[in-house]
């Protein structure tokens, strides 16, 4: 997909009531999210090409259930997408979430910055983080566990 079509789309999302968009080109997507007002990070967009998507979700199960037994009881959110995990907004600054700490469905726990883009994963159920699976700067694989919420 063209990079001005890329740019139109996002002051599309910018001028709209939209908090999410996705288009679809092809073997192409191009999704658009916006981030709510008052957080560190601003909307940005998330190229993924579909094949690439496919490829690693029929391995995954294979690898993961190695480390499964690992990890704590709950419910584990795994990565949306390869690239690095930051626990924080900045270097300096406090991480999102601590283990013990409560969270509600939606509130961020870490970033992950793929291709010069910072993605924001949010949990996906309210609860306690149970274990925090990744350090500050690791890289991190597409459907790896990452937090453990329970």
């Amino acid at each position: 997909m063209d990079l001005r079509k890329i740019k139109k789309l996002i002051d599309l999302l910018e001028e709209s009531n939209l908090a999410e968009l996705e288009i679809k080109e092809g073997e192409e997507v191009v999704r658009l999210s916006r981030v709510p007002k008052g957080t560190v990070t601003m909307a940005q967009p998330v190229m993924q090409a579909a094949p690439m998507a496919a490829a690693p979700v029929a391995a995954a199960p294979a690898e993961a259930a190695p480390s499964t037994p690992a990890l704590p009881a709950g419910h584990v959110v795994k990565a949306p997408m390869v690239g690095t995990f930051y626990a924080s907004a900045s270097p300096g600054a406090a991480a999102f979430v601590k283990v013990g700490q409560q969270v509600k469905a939606g509130e961020t726990l870490g970033i992950i910055e793929a291709m010069k883009m910072f993605n924001q994963i949010e949990a996906d159920v309210a609860g306690t983080v149970q274990a925090i699976l990744l350090e500050n700067g690791q890289p991190v694989e597409f459907d790896q566990p990452m937090f453990v919420i329970a």
